[in-house]
């Protein structure tokens, strides 16, 4: 009876804390994951590259009523719910083309963060680094 107990308390294992400030991949954001709710968000905490005609507003987002907010506190991570090895049934609103793609995100053994977007059954990753 014990172990029928162990084996059920480590198979229903949380899943783990992406929680905190993260560093996008090409290294131009700060991408700050917090709690909503029962699931994950996240928003952009900080731009790190800021050109000259670079935009600093969502200029590509198909609704045109939203194309002057600012980038900066953009929501552009939601809707994850915890999975045994990661977060799962998220959207990821990339700003560069102004498309949303279903995601999950799962943590590397390096500590690093696997940002997945997908369309269908394809699916394109990034690795990103937690901010210190």
């Amino acid at each position: 009876m014990a172990l029928l107990l162990f084996v059920s308390a480590t198979s229903a294992r949380a899943a783990p804390d992406v929680t905190g400030n993260w560093v996008t991949e090409e290294k131009t954001g700060l991408v700050s994951i917090a709690r909503c709710g029962q699931s994950l968000c996240g928003t952009v905490a900080r731009v790190l590259v800021s050109r000259p005609g670079v935009p600093t507003t969502d200029v590509r987002n198909p609704d045109p009523a939203l194309r002057s907010r600012p980038l900066l506190g953009l929501r552009m991570l939601s809707g994850f719910t915890p999975a045994a090895d990661g977060w799962e049934n998220g959207r990821i609103y990339d700003p560069k083309s102004g498309k949303s793609y279903r995601s999950h995100l799962k943590l590397n053994p390096d500590g690093s963060l696997k940002v997945s977007g997908c369309i269908a059954f394809l699916c394109k990753s990034q690795q990103w680094t937690r901010a210190r």
